[in-house]
């Protein structure tokens, strides 16, 4: 198998077992307190993660991690105190809802950016608009201070 297969493969298995833990969490009761828990945590090592992955500016985040798991096509323009950064397609998302699971985005995804983006940058503020979960787009606001 083709290399380029084998990681389009492994991306679509990934995305396929967060759904399967959003979908088990949300029917024991416990999405929340776990994605809040995780919330913390992300915050905690946001910026060793960002350094982990080469990740120098909080609009890379945007740009790399699509790159390595191949979920969201998240596309960022600049704007006048920092960037917007939005998504029309979200493989998790989309695994997620077929399932019949509850919304996997804060916990692996968007809570997991902002914590890189704050790691990085602690003066960032970072604004979730919309959702695809519940829009027709994810749509986040990073302000650089």
């Amino acid at each position: 198998m083709e290399m380029e297969k084998k990681i389009k493969l492994l991306q679509g298995m990934y995305a396929g077992a967060l759904a399967d833990s959003v979908l088990r969490m949300g029917r024991e009761g416990i999405l929340e307190k776990v994605t809040a828990e995780k919330r913390a945590e992300q915050f905690i090592s946001g910026k060793m993660r960002a350094a982990q992955l080469g990740i120098t500016k909080p609009q890379e985040v945007f740009e790399v991690l699509p790159e390595i798991f191949g979920c969201a096509n998240w596309k960022t323009t600049d704007s006048d105190h920092g960037f917007k950064a939005e998504a029309t397609g979200c493989m998790l998302c989309s695994l997620a809802k077929r399932m019949g699971a509850q919304s996997p985005c804060n916990i692996y995804c968007l809570d997991p950016m902002e914590a890189m983006v704050n790691g990085i940058d602690e003066n960032a503020t970072y604004t979730v608009f919309e959702t695809l979960w519940e829009g027709q787009k994810c749509q986040v606001e990073v302000s650089i201070k």
